[in-house]
């Protein structure tokens, strides 16, 4: 899918997704990593990460689970982006399972800077803050500028880093944290 072009009939829009939707979480997960993070990886090692982790099954495991959301964009009911959110289940020190985490916020190649990315974030972030506010999490691919821009614009810092396995590589990455009394809104 190219470039969204809004007319009369086109609809974009953000829904959470149910365990029913556990195949298209599972197809749009796949797509968006594999599309945008595949060139790094051997097809071994890329295909058993998919695997293991966007599997069907395990998307409706996620889905079930009441501390855990997704969110699908979708264009005329075909998904286009997702979003996953939870508890935080990143390597630093400082991190709680009290705490809050952006796991996944994907859109497909050539749709970022169309204002979906920062709506389908504020979903999960409103999703993440229901109960109040709370320290929040993302980790982030080292070399994802773009992407550490964007979360900056919503008061996250960098706070760490770590090792993100794909098979045998070993991604950098950094984790960015938000404080509970931090700024909410993208500047």
């Amino acid at each position: 899918m190219g470039e969204i072009h809004s007319d009369p009939i086109s609809t974009i829009s953000i829904r959470r997704a149910t365990v029913a939707d556990a195949q298209a979480v599972s197809r749009i997960a796949t797509r968006t990593f594999t599309e945008t993070f595949g060139h790094l990886y051997p097809d071994e090692d890329l295909r058993a990460f998919i695997d293991e982790n966007y599997a069907v099954e395990r998307q409706a495991l996620i889905l079930d689970h009441p501390d855990y959301a997704i969110w699908l964009l979708e264009h005329d009911g075909e998904a286009i982006g997702h979003a996953a959110a939870g508890p935080c289940g990143l390597p630093h020190p400082q991190a709680t399972t009290a705490d809050g985490e952006l796991k996944r916020l994907y859109l497909l190649p050539g749709l970022q800077g169309g204002g979906w990315g920062g709506r389908l974030c504020e979903t999960a972030l409103d999703w993440l803050e229901r109960d109040g506010p709370r320290t929040l999490w993302i980790g982030v691919w080292s070399q994802n500028l773009g992407a550490q821009r964007f979360y900056a614009r919503y008061g996250f810092e960098k706070a760490g880093e770590y090792e993100f396995p794909v098979g045998r590589v070993r991604d950098h990455e950094f984790i960015f944290r938000r404080l509970a009394t931090a700024c909410r809104t993208a500047k």
